[in-house]
């Protein structure tokens, strides 16, 4: 894998955020998430101004890896660009937005869930995908069958991912890392919960430890 991924790879999870007061939450957020050992966010566009969100996390933390997520533009490929974010999560699978990432030279995690998909990534050589969401497609069972013609592909599943089942996941070889908002829900961003926040995302990175031994 390239150096992004393999960063992503190594811390394991990925907190997916919607950001509801930027101004507010976005530097308390990044300095909890890097206290807890996960130095990574997915600011999604689920919630207006994740490009300020973004750019508030990286002044803050500058070795934090911060991209966006929910991005169906290049619009919002644009903005993320200019607020100085790492990479750009897909939903779906847009070849469009693709391209465009590319072009920018920007990492962009597609959303596959079909064999269809997969070739389409396949054809743009990437070699990390999302598959969301996870649980509702299929889950792991259908993430390992698809790995067997699709080899090439590490995969990033996100949705219905928690406590309760991280470690299933992570445990798959296939697995580079899990998506989840677990740890980084409205309750804990909107009250400033930033101790519950540190210790959700250390038991994440104890669970993704241990698998991994």
């Amino acid at each position: 894998m390239n150096a992004m991924n393999q960063k992503i790879s190594d811390i394991g999870v990925v907190p997916v955020i919607k950001l509801n007061h930027p101004e507010r939450d976005a530097v308390g957020l990044a300095k909890a998430l890097c206290a807890g050992g996960v130095p990574v966010a997915e600011v999604t566009f689920r919630a207006a101004g994740a490009d300020k969100a973004i750019k508030l996390m990286k002044e803050a933390c500058p070795d934090m890896l911060v991209g966006a997520g929910t991005v169906t533009t290049t619009a919002h490929i644009d903005a993320v660009i200019a607020a100085g974010g790492d990479f750009i999560v897909t939903p779906g699978f847009d070849p469009e937005l693709v391209a465009y990432a590319q072009e920018k030279n920007i990492p962009i995690f597609p959303g596959c869930t079909t064999a269809s998909e997969y070739h389409q990534a396949l054809k743009f050589g990437l070699e990390l995908i999302k598959f969301f969401p996870a649980e509702q497609s299929g889950g792991l069972a259908k993430i390992k069958a698809l790995s067997a013609p699709f080899p090439q592909f590490k995969v990033m599943p996100t949705g219905g991912i928690s406590l309760k089942n991280l470690k299933e996941y992570i445990s798959a070889p296939v697995i580079a890392a899990c998506g989840g908002s677990y740890m980084v829900t409205a309750d804990l961003i909107d009250n400033n919960k930033w101790d519950e926040i540190i210790d959700l995302c250390k038991k994440s990175r104890e669970i993704v430890e241990e698998a991994r031994k």
